[in-house]
């Protein structure tokens, strides 16, 4: 199935329902298995004796693996079918999900993170590649904005149950069932999607490191390439100590994290198509600007907060996520816009890597800035904040570049 011809063309055929849902259930599984290690911190840290560096450690090995694993498939991400080269990546994924479930030490989740980050961290940038190849420009921000609705879902879903799993037996159940359900949807993707090879009909380079090069090199990608950056930088540095801080500091009992993140997430399920249809309908740069403003207020309020009220801490972090879906929906549905055809599943994966690596140094550097007092309390968290509002104002400016220098006809 090709991008539709007409570029008024607006309405999804059945099909490509069947192929938002079964994308969204792709990011559904990976985004919850990077999400389940931060409420899942404050119970895997004591469990394994580790501390914050070494867990902020294990985070990061998964956005190096990813990052790593983004640039080798870069120069082969165009010169294969998308469906085939999804499902390859997911049953690797699922692999490195289930040695997690299975990990008794430091040193096995460590190794863990990384198989997973290996194989995980570059389904998104198929994931993408696939849904411009399928939409109009016009559509991706509907798209993208349901895509975007797994995040969500593994709020409402994932992690209030895989915190629940944690609670009553142990932190490994949640990965384990994953898997399960990982299986599953595998197993629906390869019966049901269509293959996805329009681009092979396109003339390509005659080799993958030449591929690889041009696409680096290609001028017009670099302000993408350095905004990817900037953007990565939030969620690494704030969110594998989130349930730690939300515990220690604000006085939030452990029994009622799944609380916030089922608020949060029947709050965002519904944010996300919105804020899909308000960037195709009143501009994706004005959507992120709007986006980045409430999320750097929240950052803040969040990050100096002491101790707190359930109620209190729930809504905070209900707006601060309508800040983060305002930010990633419409970059995404402006991103899709940027790479020539041939080069889309390049141009995803080394964005994808430039994200995972950027984002690996990030949590690196949090889990050295964040410390944990003899109270148990985490100290300095407010720091990475102030360095996640740098990176989001440096990130706005570099995306006001791009959307002005972008002549989306010629790009779409």
């Amino acid at each position: 199935m090709t991008t539709p011809a007409s570029p008024v063309a607006t309405a999804f055929s059945g099909y490509q329902k069947l192929v938002v849902g079964m994308l969204a259930f792709l990011q559904f599984a990976v985004i919850l298995d990077f999400m389940l290690m931060s409420p899942l911190g404050a119970i895997i840290m004591p469990s394994l004796s580790i501390t914050p560096a070494q867990f902020g450690t294990v985070v990061s090995a998964y956005a190096f693996a990813a990052g790593i694993s983004g640039l080798l498939m870069a120069g082969f991400a165009d010169r294969f079918d998308r469906k085939k080269l999804l499902l390859f990546f997911y049953m690797g994924f699922l692999g490195g999900t289930l040695w997690c479930g299975l990990a008794q030490s430091f040193e096995s989740l460590l190794l863990a993170r990384i198989v997973a980050g290996l194989f995980g961290g570059v389904i998104g940038s198929v994931v993408l590649a696939i849904a411009t190849d399928l939409f109009a420009p016009q559509m991706r921000g509907r798209v993208m904005g349901f895509i975007q609705t797994a995040f969500a879902a593994s709020q409402i879903l994932g992690l209030p149950f895989g915190i629940y799993l944690s609670n009553h037996w142990n932190w490994h159940v949640p990965f384990l069932v994953l898997v399960a359900l990982g299986v599953i949807g595998g197993l629906l993707i390869a019966w049901r999607m269509q293959p996805v090879a329009e681009h092979l009909k396109l003339k390509q380079e005659h080799g993958a490191f030449a591929h690889l090069r041009h696409t680096v090199a290609e001028p017009r990608y670099l302000l993408s390439f350095v905004s990817v950056l900037f953007l990565a930088t939030g969620g690494f540095m704030l969110m594998p100590f989130s349930s730690a801080f939300t515990v220690n500091n604000l006085g939030i009992s452990l029994h009622d994290l799944p609380v916030i993140y089922l608020v949060t997430g029947i709050a965002t399920i519904f944010i996300g198509p919105l804020v899909g249809k308000a960037a195709d309908s009143f501009g994706k740069l004005r959507v992120f600007l709007f986006g980045t403003a409430v999320m750097i207020v929240m950052v803040l309020i969040y990050t100096h907060l002491s101790t707190s009220t359930l109620a209190v801490v729930t809504t905070i972090n209900v707006v601060l996520f309508v800040g983060i879906f305002s930010r990633m929906i419409p970059f995404q549905a402006l991103m899709s816009q940027v790479p020539a055809q041939t080069q889309r599943g390049s141009f995803n994966a080394i964005n994808a890597s430039i994200s995972q690596l950027a984002g690996g140094l990030a949590s690196l550097v949090a889990g050295h800035i964040v410390q944990e007092g003899a109270d148990g309390k985490l100290h300095h968290y407010e720091i990475a904040g102030y360095v996640v509002v740098a990176t989001s104002l440096l990130a706005s400016v570099l995306l006001w570049r791009i959307q002005r220098a972008a002549t989306a006809p010629a790009r779409a």
